[in-house]
């Protein structure tokens, strides 16, 4: 019972160690005691939603086979295509949490029906000591198993372990599921609130930025991209059409294709493509340079040679 209370992180206080060595020894027993018991918290929440998946595909298929869809001899694959294949029927987490909360009510239900005739509570105290000590709140006012003697004492400590360690994990599980379902409340809260106020900002953004270079006239609504040439819409198209500011990126998100030809012009200027074309320059007048003035020269000898 002292084990169920320190790993399921209840701490009633009923009972704690006195000497420096069982407090030592405690630390270390408590860190991996409740270390390990936390993650069966986890696993149990992971093998229930599976179980319930399974469960899901397995009354479809029924149905399918009723229905004459899926031969009735069929065979399933192996484990790793039928876990696969589960990933699909992943129930919501609003059926979960319906799932842990009757299954936290019947396990109180239980343990209270047990602990009202041994431990003399009416059975609402017993409902109430359920949820402090399932939820592993603790307050220690009332505390089981602390008579001196009962009936059936062994019988009845075993069944409060199991109570004690199944409401505990029926609870954490159902907090986990209930935090998910308020973080995807606020996120939809969020993104409503978001929606309703992104342009009234937009639009006071504009007005208080003047000053601004705005973006002209779009020559095209595609760009096309280096590696694989092909055409793709642009992510600033939907913005520019809107009449909102263009950064810098997205300026340069838009003139990726002639950037690249006139760093590729540029790189070969540097790595000493005019000077091979010097014997041309030098007979038709034109120096080389660097930068634009090098890409200007060639192409003047160029044009020189060719005529």
């Amino acid at each position: 019972f002292f084990s169920a209370v320190l790993f399921c992180l209840s701490g009633f206080g009923m009972t704690t160690p006195a000497t420096v060595g069982g407090k030592i020894f405690l630390i270390f027993y408590g860190l991996i005691g409740c270390a390990g018991t936390i993650l069966f918290f986890n696993l149990f929440l992971e093998r229930l939603i599976t179980v319930i998946a399974y469960i899901m595909k397995s009354c479809h298929e029924r149905q399918l086979r009723r229905k004459g869809v899926l031969p009735h001899n069929g065979r399933r694959g192996s484990g790793t295509s039928e876990v696969d294949s589960l990933a699909g029927w992943k129930p919501s987490v609003y059926y979960v949490m319906l799932i842990l909360c009757v299954a936290s009510l019947i396990i109180s239900c239980c343990a209270s029906a047990m602990y009202t005739p041994i431990e003399g509570w009416s059975y609402f105290d017993s409902l109430y000591f359920c949820f402090v000590a399932f939820s592993t709140i603790g307050f220690g006012d009332l505390v089981s198993s602390q008579n001196m003697k009962y009936e059936s004492q062994g019988l009845y400590r075993f069944g409060n372990f199991v109570f004690i360690l199944m409401g505990v994990c029926c609870i954490y599980s159902l907090f986990n599921v209930i935090s998910i379902v308020i973080k995807q409340s606020i996120n939809w809260i969020l993104k409503k609130l978001d929606c309703r106020c992104c342009h009234r900002c937009q639009r006071k953004l504009f007005r208080s930025r003047r000053n601004v270079v705005m973006p002209g006239n779009v020559r095209s609504r595609r760009n096309i991209s280096i590696e694989t040439d092909v055409v793709n819409e642009s992510d600033t198209d939907g913005r520019r059409l809107s009449g909102e500011m263009i950064s810098m990126k997205d300026f340069l998100a838009s003139n990726k294709v002639s950037l690249a030809i006139m760093q590729k012009q540029l790189s070969e200027t540097a790595n000493g493509y005019p000077r091979q074309m010097s014997s041309n320059s030098k007979q038709n007048g034109f120096s080389g340079g660097v930068g634009a003035l090098a890409i200007m020269n060639n192409r003047l000898a160029e044009t020189s040679v060719d005529r």
